[in-house]
């Protein structure tokens, strides 16, 4: 629909064709001019130029910038926030400052007090930081449980989902055929076909009845020995690894290994992974063991209590968990932040 002439939509196309997922671009112009001459058209520097200013007018605003703090600009740009703007300096005079979240420095190197920045802060929250994202081609991944655990009374009762499963049986066709060629006597090559195609579909229907029971070991040996987190929550929930279902029910590890992967069991504390039951455990100084996953709990607690603007760093959490027994490392509470997704204390910091 933009009015282009065919050379300009040529070069506008190859831009398009090098954005990742997030809007950016990830080629330079000259970058993008070297893959024209590849191929035969000699375009200048300056119709790429023009090009790429063709392409960050398109919608989404801030699209086909190299790096976050141009596509910013480019839509305080579109907004038409003015140029001499707190928001716009500190994104443009102080960027890394900003960054890193030392807004006292920013105030400074701007020459302002500390308080005038917050409306400011406030204005750069309001834009896209993945210009690109609202274009994603991504779709909900839906998940059917294979296991269902209902609680019935004080028991809990397994239910595996067939719904997913054939009904298999041999034909009744093949099996009158076969019979009707062993009456009559007959020893053919095709007699001998049929008996084999059947006696490997009998293999199948009898490997995915295997499969099932299987499936119902595991998930019966999980709710055994998770009994005290179906009760009581993940607080409760016990350090657990593929050994010690492989040794209840009689299977080598790898045969549960393979089993749990990808499958889903639904109980009332939610839907989990098969997997999500088998993780190490923290030593404590009294009582058994405790959950890895718990201990991650226990982090995310303490952090979603903890003042703003004095934010626990990862030492202060180890020693908490120390003083409630639990022997765990600085660096190994800053692994399970990470895998949390939580910032660390310096970029949590708030300071209005």
């Amino acid at each position: 629909m933009a009015e282009v002439t065919p050379r300009q939509r040529e070069i506008v196309e190859l831009i398009i064709g090098n954005l990742n997922p997030d809007g950016f671009l990830v080629a330079t112009p000259e970058e993008i001019r070297a893959m024209g001459d590849a191929e035969g058209l000699q375009y200048t520097l300056e119709e790429v130029e023009e090009a790429l200013a063709i392409v960050r007018a398109f919608d989404p605003p801030g699209i086909a910038c190299n790096d976050l703090r141009e596509s910013l600009l480019l839509q305080m740009d579109i907004r038409e926030i003015p140029q001499g703007s707190l928001a716009r300096r500190m994104v443009d005079e102080a960027w890394d400052l900003f960054l890193r979240r030392q807004f006292p420095a920013v105030a400074k190197k701007l020459g302002v007090e500390l308080p005038e920045l917050e409306a400011e802060i406030e204005v750069i929250r309001t834009l896209e930081t993945h210009p690109g994202r609202q274009f994603s081609t991504d779709r909900p991944h839906y998940i059917e449980p294979d296991v269902f655990v209902r609680r019935v009374g004080d028991e809990y009762v397994i239910q595996l989902n067939d719904d997913g499963l054939p009904r298999l049986r041999v034909s009744r066709a093949y099996r009158r055929m076969l019979q009707t060629m062993r009456s009559e006597g007959r020893q053919t090559e095709a007699q001998q076909f049929i008996k084999d195609k059947i006696r490997s579909a009998v293999w199948l229907i009898k490997s995915l009845d295997q499969r099932q029971r299987t499936i119902y070991k595991v998930a019966a040996s999980i709710v055994r020995q998770q009994r005290e987190f179906l009760d009581r929550g993940i607080e409760h929930l016990r350090p657990m690894v593929l050994r010690d279902v492989a040794e209840d029910i009689g299977m080598h590890e790898s045969t549960v290994s393979r089993v749990v992967s990808n499958k889903y069991i639904h109980t009332q504390r939610g839907l989990f992974p098969m997997k999500f039951f088998f993780h190490s455990g923290i030593d404590r100084e009294y009582g058994d063991n405790i959950s890895s996953l718990t201990v991650k709990r226990k982090i995310e607690q303490l952090i979603q209590a903890e003042d703003p603007k004095r934010p626990l760093s990862d030492s202060e959490l180890m020693r908490i968990l120390n003083r409630e027994g639990i022997q765990i490392a600085r660096r190994t509470v800053a692994k399970y932040r990470d895998e949390l997704s939580i910032p660390s204390s310096t970029d949590r910091k708030q300071i209005f």
